[in-house]
């Protein structure tokens, strides 16, 4: 194995290994007997807690086995996107989720023909753990369709949807881009928004918009395939929206999100003062260009090697708690991370927790700017949060997105603050300012990617959305949220374009969970400060169920309100006292 790669062989040893065949077949011949058994059993109310029970355990051993194939698959195509046989794995894969579907929507039907379930649930230890899934199950059955039509509708996204994805990441994960007389793939020129040099910034922003230009007819097709079949399908349903959709996926209401996003607009202003200063400080007159958001501010020397990197995380880690350093640890020693930009490896960021070897993966490309830094301590949050989910079924360690940026936001906090207090003041300015600058990410830009995928969603009702409507909406959404922080002159048109989130349709709106996730953490971060001693424990119970509570049961752990104004503006103050020592110390 290659040095900073990461191993999957405690997954697969490989696509031919016998192992993996063997699982494909058993796999394929468990689904048959449990869709066989369902079929046969879910058409009578009768002896409700033996089926339920019959049905937990082996939709238990059935998840982790999908999980244990298709995470396999997808992590290998991460870094080896022009694979043919890995992707004809993932789809033998996909087929079995897709099989999946319309043996729970009979199970949701039959679900809601019992009676006195909560009586049903009491009586049984496995049932108990599960109530949480049970019941929201049980709430599902008003947008569950027929069998046969759940069952044409798994059938038809394999060669929809699924299909529109895995052309838009071929095409991103390919696409070269030629920068003095260099052919990089796009994560190394996205990377070049973080240069000390002015002029390769803005050559970097450059051609990344002439490169993505050349793919934005074809991510255009598959954002309009994706979308009109997320619409078409919650219309079958009968949601009122996909956003409706996806709030009672993330188990959050209504109230949350308007109250979340009313007080992020209300901030906005905040934001403005700091991108004015940031422009003023780097010569500009017209407002910040885009290509200098992330332009170093403060000691431009500021670097760090991938083993400085490992230090850095590992020691402030510890200073939380020991459990999370030696989490770390043992990531990076037991080569759970794939480090370098190259060639057929996507770009970004991400983690995979592989609950099925209560183990995770993590995914970067690595740069070595202090933004790597944070990165990675970001993802290794997501690891953590995983981690503290081992001692859970495969059922319950299943959370839903906005919780999902909680314990990764509260890692990165946790890296700045300490280099905060240690740092020169050169070297504390260019925390400060990276901090806010990915502050100003998770609310201003996080806001119009919002405001985009709403409008877009609007749209596509009415039609096909060409690249250039999908471009000018995005304009709209960058003016409405960075104002005149922003040169108008300058903006990027085809954020769209690089973005993955818009291309998944089981993930519609994967932009205010970021946003959840910071100020979340943030108010956890400050009853962190009250209580140091006390805090961990209370911080690893609430991770431990964020797979089974709502989002307000889980803040309520906390003592958090979070329908309540006053919780989102204390959390939008910190930011703001960091913007006002910002622009004091500058």
């Amino acid at each position: 194995m290659k040095k900073n790669t990461w191993s999957l062989k405690e997954l697969y040893s490989s696509l031919e290994s016998d192992i993996f065949k063997t699982d494909l077949t058993n796999t394929k011949v468990t689904l048959e007997v449990f869709s066989k058994w369902c079929s046969e059993n879910f058409i009578s109310p009768d002896v409700p807690k033996s089926k339920l029970e019959y049905y937990i355990k082996h939709l238990n051993s059935i998840g982790t086995a999908l999980e244990k194939l298709g995470e396999y698959c997808q992590l290998f195509l991460s870094t080896n996107t022009d694979r043919t046989p890995a992707l004809n794995a993932l789809e033998a894969v996909e087929e079995f989720y897709l099989e999946l579907a319309p043996i729970n929507a009979l199970f949701i039907k039959w679900l809601d023909t019992v009676d006195n379930i909560e009586n049903i649930i009491s009586s049984s230890p496995s049932l108990q753990e599960h109530e949480f899934f049970i019941m929201e199950n049980k709430e599902q059955s008003k947008y569950t369709l027929s069998d046969g039509e759940e069952k044409a509708i798994s059938k038809m996204r394999s060669t929809g949807s699924m299909a529109w994805t895995k052309l838009w990441e071929l095409q991103s994960s390919t696409l070269s881009i030629e920068i003095d007389n260099e052919k990089l793939p796009l994560p190394a020129v996205r990377n070049m928004a973080y240069h000390d040099d002015r002029s390769m910034r803005e050559k970097a922003y450059t051609a990344e918009l002439a490169a993505l230009e050349t793919i934005s007819e074809t991510s255009a097709a598959a954002i309009n395939g994706i979308k009109g079949e997320v619409i078409t399908l919650c219309k079958m349903r009968g949601y009122k929206s996909p956003l409706e959709m996806t709030l009672l996926e993330s188990r959050m209401d209504k109230d949350t999100i308007s109250t979340m996003i009313q007080i992020m607009k209300e901030y906005l202003p905040v934001f403005r003062k700091y991108f004015a200063k940031k422009s003023q400080l780097l010569g500009h007159k017209n407002g910040l260009p885009f290509y200098d958001i992330f332009a170093p501010v403060g000691n431009l020397s500021m670097s760090f090697t991938y083993e400085e990197t490992k230090d850095i995380i590992i020691k402030n880690f510890n200073t939380f708690s020991k459990n999370l350093g030696d989490y770390a640890k043992m990531a990076f020693d037991r080569n759970w991370i794939d480090v370098y930009p190259k060639q057929n490896k996507r770009g970004g960021a991400f983690c995979a927790n592989l609950h099925c070897i209560k183990e995770s993966r993590i995914l970067t490309n690595f740069g070595g700017t202090f933004n790597d830094v944070i990165t990675l301590a970001h993802e290794l949050g997501h690891g953590y949060h995983g981690h503290c989910l081992n001692n859970c079924s495969h059922i319950n360690s299943q959370y839903p997105m906005p919780i999902a940026e909680t314990a990764s936001t509260f890692c990165e906090t946790i890296v700045k603050q300490a280099l905060l207090k240690t740092a020169p003041d050169k070297e504390k300015l260019f925390i400060l300012e990276n901090d806010i600058s990915d502050y100003a990410q998770i609310i201003v830009d996080i806001l119009s990617r919002f405001l985009f995928e709403d409008e877009v969603f609007k749209r596509r009702e009415n039609g096909s959305l060409s690249a250039e409507d999908l471009s000018s909406i995005m304009l709209w959404a960058q003016k409405e949220t960075y104002g005149n922080g922003l040169d108008e002159d300058f903006l990027h048109k085809y954020m769209w374009v690089v973005k993955p989130h818009y291309y998944d349709a089981d993930f519609n709106y994967y932009n205010f969970p970021y946003a959840f996730g910071l100020l979340f953490s943030k108010g956890l971060y400050s009853l962190y400060l009250k209580n140091p001693d006390k805090f961990h424990t209370d911080y690893v119970k609430i991770l431990s169920v964020t797979g089974c509570k709502s989002h307000k049961d889980i803040a309520l752990m906390a003592d958090i309100n979070i329908t309540n104004e006053a919780f989102w503006r204390s959390s939008l103050d910190l930011i703001k006292d960091e913007i006002d020592r910002y622009i004091e110390m500058v």
